[in-house]
């Protein structure tokens, strides 16, 4: 399992996949670490019908509102690895802010339809979905 912290490991990991596979997919279980059971299954069932199966972890700030407390969310990267391992993920993508580049000044958001954004936690968390899809793209 290879853990890759920056945009340049994780694509060179990938192409060496495209280059070694062909065809096969890319599976992507993006997290934000603090990994429980139902992770753990979303990575079992990548495992048979992707040829590489890639865990991101990233607590991500902008998802997470003012009122929220980022701090106090649980990063647990040591026992989050173990999971992966154990569960044969090929590899795992941990970048900070700095790397994706949300870390200074303002950051042009990618905002989702109210449709999706009123429901679920959108409702009780404003921002929630817009830091998500921020950060995804």
């Amino acid at each position: 399992m290879e853990v890759l912290k920056s945009v340049a490991a994780l694509r060179c990991f990938v192409e060496q996949f495209r280059q070694q596979s062909g065809d096969r997919t890319l599976g992507l279980v993006p997290t934000m670490g603090a990994l429980h059971q139902g992770h753990r299954s979303l990575i079992e069932r990548s495992r048979p019908q992707d040829g590489l199966v890639i865990v991101s972890i990233f607590v991500n700030p902008l998802q997470f509102a003012p009122h929220e407390d980022l701090d106090q969310y649980p990063q647990t990267l040591e026992a989050d690895l173990a999971l992966c391992e154990a569960a044969r993920v090929d590899g795992v993508f941990v970048p900070t802010a700095k790397i994706l580049g949300i870390s200074e000044g303002e950051v042009t958001q990618v905002v989702p339809p109210s449709a999706m954004t009123s429901v679920l936690c959108g409702r009780s968390r404003p921002g929630h979905f817009t830091g998500g899809a921020t950060v995804v793209t």
